[in-house]
């Protein structure tokens, strides 16, 4: 198990059942957590997420408001040494019978959320060697299905997004990294599709220990890559 002891990390979309599973897995390693969120979360934290910092009320499609959350977590946790940028959304609809509106929006949640909390990390993820950034990308920014080509869209623009902060930072000593899951199995897409096989899908604590290790110093010589985690999809 890689150990994280005593890292800072920050994690977006916190609250969400991926976001959480990242925070456990990641928890349980030794780090020191930071959740951010749109909306307050009412349900109990469990154990392994007692002493994690919680940031709400955050819109990260605003730069100052990812700002002020970045700036939140630096201060009160003293530093900040890996974000995850798990914050985003799906939709479906075929190009002939949806809206225009929907690729703005997809942009929006899943390419602009990344983009400012990444930006506003910079200065505190730069100052000490190490600094990570992993987003969460999808298997369908490879290749859009019906019904996917916003979405697919906006995940293939996060990885030109990763690639390119990449090579910004790599002289630096901070890696970026995307993780493209297939179909994760949590409890919205059980019900979306309830006639699926769950066992081929991807577990989210799966996808937490993937993350750990991404953001171990094992991982310092991967950067701009786009790692596929398929489970048996």
């Amino acid at each position: 198990m890689n150990s994280l002891e005593g890292k800072i990390v920050a994690i977006t979309g916190g609250f969400g059942s991926l976001g959480l599973a990242t925070a456990r897995a990641l928890a349980e390693r030794g780090a020191r957590v930071a959740l951010i969120g749109h909306g307050a979360t009412s349900d109990a934290l469990p154990a392994p997420l007692a002493d994690a910092c919680i940031v709400t009320g955050i819109d990260l499609t605003d730069a100052k408001s990812a700002q002020q959350a970045i700036d939140s977590i630096v201060q009160r946790m003293g530093g900040l040494h890996a974000l995850v940028n798990v914050a985003g959304a799906f939709s479906w609809e075929t190009i002939a019978d949806g809206s225009v509106d929907t690729w703005q929006s997809m942009f929006d949640v899943n390419v602009k959320t990344a983009l400012n909390a990444s930006k506003a990390a910079l200065a505190p993820l730069s100052a000490n060697e190490g600094g990570r950034i992993v987003n969460i990308g999808a298997l369908a920014a490879m290749r859009a299905g019906m019904g996917m080509g916003a979405y697919a869209a906006s995940k293939a623009a996060l990885l030109r997004l990763t690639e390119a902060l990449a090579e910004e930072l790599k002289d630096k000593g901070v890696t970026v990294n995307a993780l493209l899951p297939s179909i994760i199995d949590t409890a919205p897409n059980r019900r979306d599709m309830p006639d699926a096989d769950f066992s081929r899908w991807v577990k989210p604590e799966q996808l937490g220990a993937v993350i750990a290790f991404l953001l171990s110093p094992d991982a310092q010589c991967i950067t701009g890559a786009a790692i596929p985690v398929n489970g048996r999809v």
